[in-house]
C-alpha cells in the first residue's frame, strides 16, 4: 500500500471510530446491558488503536521504502478492524451470539499487523539511501 492510500484509510477509520464511538455514547448506551456496552466499546476501543495504527504506518513508510512486509502490516490491520471492532459491533447491536467466534480471528489479525510493522521497519535493504 502507497502512504497516502495508509494514510487515507487510517483518516477514514479514525472518524469513522468517533462516529462509532459517539453513536455508542448516545445511542447504544440506552439499549444494551451493562456488560454487552462493555464488549461495544472495546470494538470502538480497538478500532482507534489500529487506526491509528494506520496512521503511524503511513507516516513510517514516508521515511523507509514500501516493503512487502508493510503491507501485509496495513492489510492486517484494516482486516483487524473489519473483523474484531466489526464483529463486535454486530454481536452487541444484534445479540447473534456466534459471531463471537469471529472476533478472536480479528485479534489475530491485529498481532500480525504489528509483528509485520516490526519486520518491515527492521527490513534494512529497503531503507531509501540520503
Amino acid at each position: 500500500m502507497k502512504p497516502t492510500s495508509l494514510l487515507i484509510t487510517g483518516s477514514f477509520f479514525m472518524a469513522l471510530g468517533v462516529i462509532f464511538g459517539a453513536f455508542g455514547a448516545h445511542v447504544v448506551q440506552d439499549l444494551l446491558t451493562p456488560e454487552r456496552f462493555a464488549v461495544y466499546q472495546t470494538g470502538v476501543e480497538y478500532h482507534f488503536y489500529h487506526a491509528l495504527g494506520l496512521l503511524i504506518l503511513g507516516t513510517i513508510t514516508h521515511t523507509i521504502s514500501v516493503n512487502r512486509w508493510l503491507n501485509y502490516s496495513g492489510y492486517c490491520m484494516i482486516a483487524g478492524i473489519l473483523i474484531f471492532s466489526g464483529s463486535l459491533y454486530l454481536l452487541t447491536l444484534t445479540d447473534t451470539g456466534w459471531l463471537g467466534a469471529i472476533t478472536p480471528f480479528g485479534g489475530i489479525a491485529f498481532i500480525f499487523g504489528w509483528i509485520f510493522l516490526a519486520i518491515g521497519i527492521f527490513d534494512k535493504k529497503m531503507v531509501k539511501q540520503d
